[in-house]
C-alpha cells in the first residue's frame, strides 16, 4: 500500500492494477472503493449475502455490533428509548435532528390528520379469503395506495417525498389494524385522532362498538418502546429492497409494499413470530433443558429462534432495553398463560448455560418482542406487522435519503455465472 488512503491491487496474470481509495465515513471502519475495478482489471468482487460489502452511503443509523451500538442520527439507542417516543423518533430519522416543540407539534397534526383509509380501500379486504395473512394483506393493500394517490408521486419533488412520508406513518397502523380485525371477522374502526399515535392503534385493533376499551397504560409504553427500537437498523434486507426498488424511480408505496414482503421473511422480520411457534412446540417448562440439549448437538437441525443475532456479536443492545420493559409487562398485567412460562425459562436456561454464554447467543429483540406482544394479547400472525408498522419511519427516511443524494444509480449486482458454457441448439428429433 503506496499510499495509507490508497489500496493497489494487482492482477499479475494480465498485469492489470487498480488503484482503490480508501472511504472513510464518520464512525465505522474504512471502505475500499471498488468503482473502477471492473474497469481497470475486467475484475468483479464476489461477496455472498452482502457481509463485506457497503452498498450505499447513509447518514440515518449507525451499527457496531463488536461493541453492540446502535445510534439514530448519532443518538445512542439507549437515550431514546428512555427518553422519547416513537413520533418523535421517527421525525428524527426523517429530518436528521429532534424536533423543537412547534415542529413536533405540527409534524404530529399531520400524522393525525392522514390517518384515515380511503372508503374505496376498506372494499379491497373483502377480495382476501377470511383467513389470509395479515402481512399478505398489509403488503397488497400498502402497495395500493399508489393508487388511490398517483397525482402526488413525483419522486423528484421534496414536498411530494414528505407528503408520502406523513402518510406511510399516519396510515399504516390503521392499515394494519383493518388487516387484523377483517380476520376475526369485526367491523374496522376508524382512527381516533384525539389518541395519541400507540394509544389509536390499540384502540382500533381491540375496540368493539359494544363497549369502550380500558388499556393498562402499560400495554401502550410497552408497543411504544418497541416502535422506537424497531424503527431502524442500517442496511438490513428489508430496508435493502425499499432502497433497491427505490433506485428504478418506484414510487414510494411500491417500495415500502416491497420492504414488507422482504420483512416477512423468518430469518428477518418474522423471526419474532418464529420464536412463539418454536415455544408452542416445545410445549411447557419442563421440555426446555431437552431443547436446550438439542440446540447444543450439533448433529440435530434444531436450532434456538430468537437467540444471537447476525450483525451483534455481543449483546443485542435493544434487546437490553426490552429484556427490562418485557418483564415489566408479564409482571404488571399478571398474564397467566403457559408459553410465558416456557419463554422465561428458555432465557434463565440461554442466559446461565456455557455454550451459549461463551457463543453470545444471548436473547435478542425478536425473542423479547415476540413475548410482549404475546402478553399484550396480539396474535403470532400479526407480530411481523408490528415490526413493519415501526419499521416503515426507517424505510421511508432510507427512500427519501436515497433520492435526495446526488449521482444515485439503480442497483445492479454482478454475478457469478455457473451454467453451461455456449452450446448450439439441438433439433427436437436429435435429442
Amino acid at each position: 500500500m503506496s499510499d495509507p488512503k490508497i489500496v493497489k491491487l494487482v492482477d499479475e496474470s494480465s498485469n492489470r492494477s487498480s488503484e482503490l481509495p480508501l472511504i472513510n465515513g464518520t464512525l465505522g471502519p474504512a471502505c475500499i472503493d471498488i468503482g473502477t475495478l471492473y474497469k481497470d482489471t475486467g475484475h468483479f468482487t464476489y461477496d455472498p449475502g452482502y457481509g463485506s460489502t457497503a452498498s450505499t452511503k447513509s447518514a440515518i443509523t449507525y451499527i457496531d455490533g463488536d461493541q453492540g451500538v446502535l445510534l439514530y442520527r448519532g443518538y445512542p439507542i439507549e437515550q431514546l428509548a428512555a427518553n422519547s417516543s416513537f413520533l418523535e423518533v421517527a421525525y428524527l430519522l426523517l429530518n436528521g435532528e429532534l424536533p423543537k416543540p412547534e415542529e413536533f407539534k405540527t409534524f404530529e397534526h399531520d400524522v393525525s390528520h392522514h390517518t384515515m383509509m380511503h372508503e374505496s380501500l376498506k372494499n379491497f379486504f373483502q377480495g382476501f379469503h377470511h383467513d389470509a395473512h395479515p402481512m399478505a394483506m398489509l403488503a397488497a393493500a400498502v402497495a395500493s395506495l399508489s393508487a388511490f394517490y398517483h397525482d402526488d408521486l413525483s419522486v423528484d419533488d421534496p414536498a411530494d417525498r414528505k407528503l408520502a412520508a406523513i402518510r406511510l406513518i399516519a396510515k399504516m397502523p390503521t392499515i394494519a389494524a383493518a388487516c387484523y380485525r377483517y380476520s376475526v371477522g369485526w367491523p374496522l374502526r376508524y382512527p381516533r385522532n384525539n389518541l395519541e399515535y400507540v394509544d389509536r392503534f390499540l384502540h382500533m385493533m381491540f375496540e368493539v362498538p359494544s363497549e369502550p376499551l380500558q388499556m393498562n397504560p402499560v400495554a401502550a409504553k410497552a408497543l411504544d418502546l418497541l416502535f422506537i427500537l424497531h424503527a431502524d437498523h442500517e442496511q438490513n434486507a428489508s430496508t435493502s429492497t425499499v432502497r433497491l426498488v427505490g433506485s428504478t424511480g418506484a414510487n414510494p408505496y411500491a417500495s415500502i409494499a416491497a420492504g414488507i414482503t422482504a420483512l416477512w421473511g423468518p430469518a428477518h422480520g418474522g423471526a419474532n413470530e418464529a420464536v412463539l411457534k418454536q415455544l408452542e412446540e416445545i410445549g411447557t417448562p419442563d421440555n426446555v433443558e431437552s431443547a436446550i440439549l438439542r440446540a447444543k448437538d450439533k448433529n440435530d437441525s434444531f436450532r434456538l429462534m430468537g437467540f444471537g443475532h447476525r450483525v451483534y456479536k455481543n449483546f443485542d443492545p435493544r434487546a437490553k432495553i426490552i429484556r427490562e420493559m418485557c418483564h415489566k409487562v408479564l409482571a404488571e398485567l399478571g398474564v397467566n398463560d403457559p408459553l410465558l412460562d416456557v419463554a422465561m425459562k428458555l432465557e434463565e436456561a440461554a442466559l446461565k448455560d456455557d455454550y451459549f454464554v461463551e457463543r453470545k447467543l444471548y436473547p435478542n429483540v425478536d425473542f423479547y418482542s415476540g413475548i410482549i406482544y404475546k402478553a399484550l394479547g396480539i396474535p403470532t400472525e400479526m407480530f411481523t406487522v408490528m415490526f413493519a408498522i415501526a419499521r416503515t419511519s426507517g424505510w421511508i427516511a432510507h427512500w427519501i435519503e436515497q433520492h435526495e443524494t446526488p449521482g444515485s444509480r439503480i442497483g445492479r449486482p454482478r454475478q457469478i455465472y455457473t451454467g453451461s458454457d455456449v452450446r448450439d441448439y439441438v433439433p427436437t428429433a436429435k435429442r
